[in-house]
């Protein structure tokens, strides 16, 4: 983890695709003079489950997985983060502990708000507020969604709904065909909430059956629509 040369949120490119597109510039400048853009290597931890909010994240550039800590010990992915989402925006209005923890999955720069910074816009600014609400049900909604297909879904489905989340959420590389993101077969596992040896084995049945070319790392798309059909989105 480094500090990096401050962004101006001005210019930022992401600003005007999150909750912050309603700021004015003059709210824009009062983060910009109080955040602190940090880099923080792949593996890194942002911020830990169950410690004390002091200020949201907006992810500058990078991939971040939000994850939770089972009973069985093992962590749960609960959603991946990119360019442009907030974090840590519920636990820091509420006063409550974080309830999941961010870590980087590639080397990502990420400024962070600080807490008084961020209410204060809140309280007193409501498209902001109005924006923060939506942004919070859009989650509660795929949260909810995901605890259906984890807990509903055979386990080949779930790894196959994985692959399709991850293209969807951060695209393909110039290829037109591999995934963009350097992903373990933990990681997968434990976004499909199944078991690394479970999720290896179903890659290479997809492997055999032409749906993916596994490359390391990296996952290549072969048929796009097989893995659709094995997802049951197409249903």
């Amino acid at each position: 983890m480094s500090n990096t040369s401050d962004s101006n949120c001005n210019t930022c490119g992401q600003a005007v695709k999150n909750i912050f597109c309603v700021l004015k510039n003059n709210e824009l400048e009062s983060i910009n003079v109080s955040k602190k853009c940090i880099i923080y290597e792949k593996g890194e931890v942002i911020f830990n489950e169950s410690s004390a909010p002091k200020g949201i994240y907006c992810i500058q550039k990078g991939k971040v997985k939000v994850s939770q800590l089972g009973l069985d010990g093992k962590d749960q992915i609960l959603h991946l983060a990119k360019d442009g989402d907030i974090m840590g925006y519920r636990a820091t209005l509420s006063g409550d502990t974080y309830s999941c923890s961010a870590t980087a999955i590639e080397k990502s720069t990420i400024c962070f708000i600080p807490k008084d910074v961020f209410i204060g816009l809140v309280s007193t600014n409501s498209k902001l507020a109005l924006e923060i609400i939506h942004l919070f049900s859009d989650e509660l909604k795929k949260t909810e969604s995901n605890l259906t297909k984890i807990t509903q879904r055979p386990v080949k489905e779930r790894i196959a709904q994985s692959l399709i989340l991850l293209k969807n959420k951060y695209g393909l590389e110039s290829d037109n065909a591999t995934i963009n993101i350097v992903i373990k077969r933990e990681e997968i596992a434990n976004l499909a909430g199944t078991t690394r040896e479970t999720a290896t084995r179903v890659l290479y049945q997809f492997q055999e059956s032409n749906l993916i070319e596994l490359l390391g790392k990296k996952i290549k798309i072969v048929n796009l629509n097989g893995l659709l059909i094995e997802s049951n989105i197409l249903d």
